[in-house]
Order: structure tokens, then C-alpha cells, then sequence
């Protein structure tokens, strides 16, 4: 029941993101103008490798499922040695937790760089619209980080790994695969389309 009610709430998590892009494509041709000269602002290779770090976070996120569904909580060998089955899921999330972190301060240090350039909320519809995007993004992904920090606190806390927690384990996975995809296509839309 918990990963169906996941599915159905990140189907209107979707909704929503689709309005964003909605909106970020209507303002985008009403003004083209502004959007060619405001994108040009933007670190593309910087964005890149932010992004490459975030879509990585989701391959470490699902090592940290296939360890829960196998009921490894912890490491089985040294801490250096993470092939093989030897990390559990406690070691692949708090990997996943600081990359999505480190995506994050990415995001907040992009903004920081943009509004010395003068791109704001209130200087034009572009900065409205980026921030707004990439900013709803970013709370979303400070959310799966907060799950990310619960799963770990329930596996520390429960004296037996349960199948329960492996159900939490998988659902923060389908919110931080979902927040990833989003984010592809973010990027895409913001970063690449001309």
C-alpha cells in the first residue's frame, strides 16, 4: 500500500512539474529575446557536472535498495571495498545523501554566481522562471534528503531490520529517482535547448 500511495502522490508531484514547464515555455516565446540573452549567463559545464553528481546519486540510491531487499543494513567488509555486495544500505545512502548535498550547495552556489550577474527574481520573467523551476526542484531534493537522514535514523533505531524498512528504503528511492528524472529534464529545458 505505501509504494502504491507513493506512485499516486509523485503522479501529482508530476503535475506539477509539468505546470513549471508549462509556464517556462509559454514566458520563453513570448520573449525570446530575453531568454537568448539571459541563457547566455549560464555555466553549462558547471550545470553538467552538478547534474552528472545528482544522476549518479540514484545509482548509489537504488545499491542502498538492492542492499535493503537483500536485508544487508550494514557493511559486511571493509569500508573501502563497496563492490560486491560488501556496502550495505546504510553505507549506499549516506553516499546518496552527501552527493544529493553536494547538488544542492551546487544549486545554492549557481544562484549566488547568477544574481551577482544581475539575473533575479524581480530583474525579468527569466530569473522568475529559473528560480522558480530550479528552485522548487531544490526543496524537493532537501525533502528526499530529510528522507534519506529518517530511513537511516529508523535503521539505527530498529533492533531487527524488518521488511517494513526495506518498503521505506524502496519508497525513497521511487522520490529520488523521480526527483532526478525532473531534474533531466530541467537541465535539458534550461541548460540545453537554445
Amino acid at each position: 500500500m505505501v509504494s502504491v500511495g507513493t506512485i499516486v502522490w509523485l503522479s501529482s508531484e508530476l503535475m506539477f512539474f509539468a505546470a513549471l514547464f508549462a509556464s517556462y515555455y509559454t514566458i520563453r516565446a513570448v520573449s525570446p529575446e530575453l531568454w537568448a540573452q539571459s541563457t547566455a549567463g549560464l555555466d553549462v559545464p558547471y550545470a553538467a557536472t552538478n547534474t552528472t553528481i545528482l544522476v549518479l546519486s540514484s545509482v548509489t540510491c537504488q545499491a542502498g535498495v538492492f542492499a535493503a531487499e537483500r536485508g544487508q543494513v550494514g557493511r559486511s567488509g571493509p569500508l573501502w571495498r563497496f563492490w560486491g555486495g560488501s556496502w550495505g544500505l546504510r553505507e549506499w545512502f549516506v553516499l546518496t545523501y552527501f552527493m544529493g548535498a553536494i547538488f544542492v550547495a551546487g544549486q545554492a552556489f549557481e544562484y549566488v554566481t547568477l544574481v551577482h550577474e544581475g539575473i533575479t527574481i524581480p530583474a525579468s520573467s527569466y530569473g522568475t522562471m529559473f528560480y522558480l523551476t530550479t528552485g522548487f526542484h531544490g526543496i524537493h531534493v532537501t525533502g528526499g534528503l530529510i528522507a534519506f537522514l529518517l530511513v537511516l535514523g529508523r535503521t539505527f533505531l530498529a533492533r531487527k531490520f524488518t521488511h517494513e524498512q526495506a518498503v521505506s528504503a524502496i519508497v525513497v528511492s521511487y522520490y529520488w529517482h523521480f526527483v532526478d528524472v525532473v531534474w533531466i529534464g530541467l537541465f535539458a529545458t534550461i541548460y540545453l535547448i537554445k
